[in-house]
């Protein structure tokens, strides 16, 4: 029987423990080649399978930025006029006036503008700027406890979008499509669309849509506001078919061959793939984009020719038909930059929400409607969401807005598996904090992933020597809202 020391020991495996601190610090140099996408490497966006069984195929994130108030849109608060004109302090004393942006510009508390009334067979009391969308609160599952931690615009927006209030995560549509992969060849799987009507790119701008330290072939492509939708989709005149076929076939030979030599740099299968996939969506991409094949009537339905709401119409009605053609997450952002470019009532609370309301609730109401009539609201899933929701004080100024609140927001979820005409969690008295069944925004994250069929603790990335997953150490999936 041979024995060892404890020295001897130590000798012996000691070799073996500096080869396992070598290999740690050639994957952390980029040395070693990136397995991460396994079987996936030669074509990323394959489909995979879920965890479980989905009840949600795809995703339409309607995303309200700038942060609209709660309290002036689904959060009917009749304490806010017993409340109203009074100091906030004699409500909660604990408020300084650091809870929101502005803070020399902090008034009293102040009702909402706007009038509220019972809407659908779950009598949902909505405020009068949503007229048409009120129509469709049966579909809907709200959540009124919604927090966040930052009341600052662009580590909320990062926040919201990839779970960390910092830029240089992957957000939730490249999480989706690199757990699921895309059900389209030739159209992203990720695809968002900004404000085009001059208002600039929300906070932040791309890092809202970026894959992070995913591999690039998961960020969003983002479709141009105005003229062709993506950089260099028609080719030149002279260019044939079998010319550009030609010259794909042999850029792909020298970065196959580049590929083989350095198998460490992951992120050139994922530039092979995107020139064969912006060669493949110059036929499939414009196809897409072009509504004169949609009827007079749907395109009546969504708002299209309406001058309030045309912009907004065309993105939502564009969205049905990417998601028609196998696309997985499509992010659409009502509004701009910061204050009156988007929901950002810091003045004239009543004008900005009515304004921004007027641009896209037909356009949603009439996306919920197409998506019924076609059978895919059942496996698409709705989210109707912001940065972070509005103090229910009034910010001084001419015409009264309010500022920022990260400590409540609204939410709402529709399809996919969604039950409908129910509400989850509650704010306070006044909307000021989320006081009944809070919902953190990783637990919204991690409720979307479940409608997908992944389990968001077992999606998972490693990075940097840790495994990152989208609700970090967090999130709990809300089973109360799901059908």
């Amino acid at each position: 029987m041979l024995s060892s020391t404890r020295r001897e020991l130590l000798q012996q495996a000691g070799c073996g423990f500096g080869m396992l601190g070598l290999a740690g610090l050639l994957q952390d140099e980029g040395l070693l080649a990136d397995d991460s996408l396994g079987s996936r490497s030669l074509n990323p966006l394959a489909p995979q399978e879920t965890h479980f069984k989905p009840t949600a195929k795809r995703v339409i994130w309607l995303f309200i930025n700038g942060g609209p108030s709660h309290v002036d849109t689904w959060d009917h608060k009749p304490g806010l006029e017993k409340w109203h004109d009074k100091s906030i302090r004699e409500y909660a004393p604990e408020f300084t006036n650091t809870t929101g942006f502005f803070k020399n510009a902090v008034g009293n508390l102040m009702k909402s503008p706007f009038e509220f009334t019972p809407r659908g067979e779950c009598g949902k009391m909505v405020s009068s700027i949503f007229p048409n969308l009120g129509k469709h609160v049966d579909k809907m599952a709200f959540i009124h406890s919604g927090h966040t931690e930052s009341n600052n615009h662009s580590p909320a927006l990062f926040a919201m979008n990839c779970g960390m209030p910092r830029m240089g995560f992957p957000c939730v549509g490249s999480w989706v499509t690199y757990g699921l992969g895309s059900e389209s060849r030739d159209l992203p799987a990720f695809v968002v669309m900004s404000d085009p009507k001059g208002r600039g790119l929300p906070k932040g701008h791309a890092a809202n849509w970026s894959a992070g330290f995913l591999p690039g072939v998961f960020q969003g492509t983002h479709l141009s506001p105005t003229g062709q939708p993506i950089d260099n989709l028609v080719r030149p005149a002279q260019m044939t078919d079998i010319t550009q076929r030609n010259q794909l076939d042999l850029l792909k030979q020298l970065n196959t061959i580049h590929r083989e030599q350095h198998a460490a740099e992951s992120e050139l299968t994922a530039r092979i793939e995107s020139f064969e996939l912006a060669f493949r969506m110059q036929s499939a991409a414009p196809e897409a984009v072009d509504l004169a094949a949609e009827s007079a009537s749907t395109q009546k339905l969504y708002g299209v020719g309406d001058s309030k709401c045309d912009h907004f119409a065309r993105q939502c009605l564009v969205a049905r038909r990417m998601i028609e053609r196998g696309v997985r997450f499509v992010q659409i952002y009502s509004g701009g930059m910061e204050n009156q470019r988007s929901w950002d009532g810091h003045s004239d609370i009543k004008g900005n929400h009515s304004q921004f309301a007027g641009e896209t609730e037909q356009p949603i109401a009439g996306l919920l409607t197409d998506l019924e009539q076609r059978g895919l609201l059942k496996e698409t899933l709705v989210v109707w969401c912001g940065e972070f929701g509005r103090l229910p004080v009034a910010q001084k100024g001419a015409a009264p807005g309010r500022d920022h609140n990260p400590h409540c927001f609204t939410a709402w979820l529709a399809g996919g598996g969604v039950k409908g005409g129910v509400t989850y969690g509650s704010s306070d008295d006044v909307g000021y904090k989320a006081a009944e069944n809070k919902v953190h925004l990783n637990d919204l994250h991690a409720t979307m992933l479940h409608l997908l069929g992944t389990d968001h603790e077992r999606l998972t990335y490693k990075y940097n020597g840790r495994q990152f997953r989208l609700t970090d150490v967090a999130g709990r999936v809300i089973r109360e809202i799901i059908a």
